[in-house]
């Protein structure tokens, strides 16, 4: 897979290809229905598959703090997008210029003589252009002008429940962990680095290793039984809080993790936090004291948890 980061960065001449675009949050099984698609028809039509993706997201870009929550960040979309074996990601930066160039332009310079597209899989709710002028439509009037194919990326369906990142964000809100896990295909995860924090945790007896999150607004917030895949691929049980801690007036969000039983330094490594159970809400208490004693009981319950699975 190669990564495209501009569309100041496509290669001349770039080859015809099959085309989708969206944010594609969370890769959940409707995105991945998408992308099997694509890729057949990718397939059957002899072109490279390419995904067209935007950071910051455009609801980031216009509503900031009040855009929703992201389910995944763009590293973690490259992952999935290299195992589903897609040729190329390009992430184009939604910005000013971008937001507000036309519709037609939009076609014209960046789908028809960037990217060469052949054939075009866009939801029938898309919108483009400056004040959201372009839709499904126009596309399909514009693929009958310059010679691409447009098709409708169905909207997909579990249980009569349309699958959609809104949906599985607000089932992780509502601590449907299970519900959300049906969405995505896969339980919901967090991929980070291990920074170095306060040590506060090791103070109390609790140890942690600390993520930063990166994120304007994150889709879980509490203290979760949690399973880390190391970097060698070992699974370890454990809590974790997301949020503020605000027992000691923090002010960023952070993924904190207490591994059971484990002793390793893991400073520098990226690793995965599988959350399994919602344990209870972030909340602030009175002392260190207080807070030692309600980690003690949150471990207690993780740890019954596993064992009656």
């Amino acid at each position: 897979m190669q990564l495209i980061r501009s569309i100041h960065h496509f290669p001349r001449n770039f080859s015809p290809c099959a085309l989708t675009i969206g944010n594609f949050d969370g890769i959940h099984l409707g995105h991945q229905k998408i992308l099997t698609h694509l890729k057949e028809k990718a397939r059957a039509l002899n072109l490279p598959t390419v995904v067209m993706i935007f950071e910051p997201q455009p609801r980031e870009y216009f509503q900031g703090e009040k855009a929703p929550a992201r389910l995944m960040r763009l590293r973690d979309k490259l992952h999935y997008f290299q195992q589903a074996n897609i040729d190329y990601v390009i992430c184009v930066k939604f910005d000013r210029t971008f937001a507000e160039q036309t519709a037609q332009d939009f076609i014209s310079e960046l789908l028809v003589n960037k990217l060469n597209v052949k054939f075009l899989s866009i939801g029938d709710d898309f919108h483009f252009g400056q004040a959201r002028q372009g839709n499904f439509a126009l596309l399909q009037q514009s693929g009958q002008q310059y010679g691409f194919e447009v098709e409708n990326n169905r909207t997909f369906c579990l249980d009569q429940l349309r699958i959609s990142s809104t949906a599985i964000r607000q089932a992780l809100a509502e601590d449907r962990l299970v519900d959300a896990e049906k969405l995505l295909g896969r339980p919901y995860r967090i991929w980070g680095k291990v920074i170095h924090g306060k040590k506060l945790g090791r103070t109390l007896g609790f140890p942690t290793a600390n993520i930063h999150l990166h994120r304007q607004v994150n889709p879980i917030k509490g203290v979760y039984a949690v399973r880390a895949e190391l970097k060698n691929g070992q699974i370890v049980q454990g809590v974790a809080n997301v949020g503020q801690r605000p027992t000691i007036n923090g002010t960023i969000q952070l993924l904190e993790v207490h591994l059971f039983d484990f002793n390793q330094h893991l400073y520098g490594q990226n690793i995965q936090i599988e959350f399994c159970y919602k344990l209870r809400n972030e909340i602030k208490f009175a002392s260190l004291d207080a807070l030692k004693q309600q980690i003690q009981q949150d471990e207690e319950i993780a740890r019954a948890y596993f064992s009656e699975q």
